[in-house]
């Protein structure tokens, strides 16, 4: 292998940037993908990398404000800001990042990547926040974080409240596979402004609960464990919320719909906790 966009991470990496890009889920340079790698990763990607000089320390978060300690010395492939989803495939170097965390975890340098300059998104600090958290829970097999803008689930967030159990109930009623595919449900953060601290705080709060969290009019965050999975999970609950705006399009009362006792008996079938608040 001569190549470093032709390790296997990279070429999935690239591969979900390029179906998330014909699913239309990423205006412009909307939406963002991150991937932690694993130490044999690691290992693999350094002959690869001999000869190329890293770039300097910088912070996180632009302002300081955000540290992962827990994951220091760890790499992660993200998107560059600015940049767009359907020039991932093309020219994957000057679109994203190879980054190596301080032991700190509050800087990172760029390993390989943003040939043109610029930096990793602005949403990095939620990325790595939500890393951290799911590497946690998951005992370190969640290592894809992708967030899209998809626009039935955007246009939900306008007339769905804004709770966990309300956005819960209303995918889980459209398809039966909805609660095979998320049984823990979904978790909503209301409006805020996107990129800073806050939202990445209120987001991995979710995180420990949920792997599909909405960002109200915005889009969704999903931690997976396979880049496959993520894109499963985006796609399955974009379907799921074009559903629920045909059901309130016709102007009708549902004359149906799933009960508690049937999402009881799918979860049994398919080894699904279905929590308890949710019925």
């Amino acid at each position: 292998m001569k190549n470093y966009t032709d390790l296997p991470y990279v070429r999935e990496f690239v591969r979900l940037c390029d179906i998330g890009d014909r699913q239309g889920f990423h205006e412009r340079n909307g939406g963002n993908l991150s991937y932690h790698l694993s130490d044999a990763e690691i290992r693999a990607s350094r002959p690869l990398l001999r000869g190329r000089r890293p770039g300097p320390w910088t912070d996180v978060d632009p302002k300081g404000d955000v540290a992962v300690p827990s994951l220091g010395g760890h790499w992660f492939l993200v998107t560059g800001s600015g940049k767009f989803f359907r020039n991932v495939s093309w020219d994957t170097e000057a679109s994203v990042a190879l980054c190596e965390l301080d032991e700190s975890g509050a800087h990172y340098r760029v390993l390989w990547g943003l040939r043109d300059g610029g930096r990793p998104t602005s949403e990095f600090s939620s990325h790595l926040m939500n890393h951290e958290v799911k590497f946690r829970a998951s005992g370190g097999a969640m290592r894809v974080i992708y967030h899209a803008h998809p626009a039935s689930l955007i246009a939900m967030t306008y007339v769905v409240p804004l709770t966990d159990r309300a956005f819960t109930r209303a995918l889980w009623n459209t398809m039966t596979e909805c609660p095979v595919i998320f049984p823990e449900g979904i978790g909503v953060v209301k409006w805020m402004v996107p990129g800073g601290r806050e939202v990445a705080v209120a987001t991995s709060k979710l995180m420990e609960r949920y792997n599909n969290v909405v960002w109200a009019h915005h889009g969704l965050f999903c931690a997976a464990d396979t880049f496959d999975n993520a894109m499963g999970q985006m796609e399955t609950i974009e379907k799921a919320a074009r559903i629920v705006m045909m059901i309130l399009s016709s102007g009708r009362k549902p004359l149906t719909g799933i009960t508690s006792e049937g999402f009881l008996a799918i979860g049994k079938m398919y080894g699904g906790k279905i929590p308890r608040r949710f019925l």
